[in-house]
């Protein structure tokens, strides 16, 4: 097994076992309520959750977001995610393909597309290794291994800061990033990895020609703390408790970044758990609503599981749009009964 290998192994196990949520910040979803709407004028068997992005027309807005590969266990959850969000018709994000650039032998544990061929499906690399020697043809190569629609490049400063192996020159990433946007033939968004991305940085993201962003803001999974229970160097393991509380909640992102790019295709995940997180992201601007950590142990688990964790999420979405009284992705979004709590 690589080094890449035992990482991505090691950090399957750590989000399964230890305590790596952000600790002293919460989403800001608890922030806002839905008022409720007594008669919605709908028969809930006609709500239905058919959106587009990017041109795409999709059966959900619902993400599953980039979380693992690179080991054989992450192989068999991958596939696992691909089979369930094929059933079910969510968009699929895999973790960075990074290893598998490297490691040819690494490439199955990505290799989804046999098991979901209708459905979007994003690669993804870190943003930082386009300042270590990769370029557009390393990102080409992970787009061919995992027979991706889209490519995401990942931004991670603070992970790669307390990494034991972490890569931390993030200068000049800017201009590297807009190469990449503009020489692939397919659209290139940027994420978070559970900081957040603030409207500034979307709308300089955007300008570098960025497809989409996805904010993946705080109050979901703490990279400082997985990788504070990794390393060995007690002086960054310690430093690391000083940023349990640091980013930017996800529902501040969705808001401020929809506020400066009214068109842009916006994605908002970090910390979703339920539909009706779902439902405010997408009330608050977001195009899709993408889901992480939460799927992590039932596609560990089982089939079955993941499954009926997929439909509820779908099925308090679809409640969620009954009691407001919004048939559709359209009128949620456009909706002025999502209000802050007093």
């Amino acid at each position: 097994m690589s080094h890449t290998s035992e990482r991505k192994a090691e950090h399957i196990r750590l989000c399964l076992e230890e305590q790596v949520n952000a600790e002293g910040i919460r989403t800001g979803f608890e922030q806002y309520r839905f008022r409720h709407q007594a008669l919605p004028e709908l028969d809930f068997a006609e709500v239905h959750l058919k959106t587009v992005f990017l041109g795409a027309s999709l059966r959900t807005p619902l993400l599953i977001s980039s979380m693992t590969g690179g080991s054989k266990l992450a192989g068999e959850i991958n596939a696992r995610l691909a089979e369930a969000a094929e059933r079910r018709g969510w968009t699929l994000a895999v973790g960075s393909v990074r290893a598998a650039v490297e490691h040819g032998e690494l490439a199955s544990t990505f290799n989804v597309r046999r098991l979901a061929p209708s459905i979007p499906i994003i690669a993804n690399l870190g943003a930082v290794q386009l300042n270590y020697g990769y370029g557009p043809d390393d990102c080409r190569r992970a787009v061919e291994i995992v027979g991706a629609d889209m490519l995401v490049l990942h931004l991670n400063s603070l992970q790669e800061v307390f990494q034991p192996e972490g890569n931390t020159n993030f200068s000049g990433l800017l201009s590297r990033i807009e190469r990449v946007c503009r020489e692939l033939p397919i659209p290139v968004g940027i994420k978070e990895v559970g900081w957040g991305i603030d409207g500034v940085t979307a709308r300089r993201l955007r300008e570098a020609g960025a497809a989409f962003v996805d904010v993946a803001g705080a109050g979901g999974t703490s990279w400082s703390q997985v990788e504070k229970f990794r390393g060995s160097d007690a002086v960054r393991r310690a430093a690391a408790e000083a940023f349990a509380d640091w980013g930017i909640p996800t529902a501040e992102c969705i808001r401020e970044v929809r506020a400066v790019l009214p068109d842009a295709a916006l994605i908002g995940s970090g910390g979703l758990n339920t539909g009706v997180d779902a439902a405010k992201a997408l009330a608050l601007g977001a195009d899709l609503a993408g889901f992480g950590r939460a799927l992590l142990e039932p596609a560990v688990h089982s089939e079955e599981r993941l499954d009926m964790l997929l439909e509820r999420v779908e099925l308090e979405l679809r409640t969620a749009m009954f009691g407001i009284g919004a048939g559709s992705i359209g009128e949620l979004k456009n909706t002025s009964r999502l209000i802050r709590r007093e």
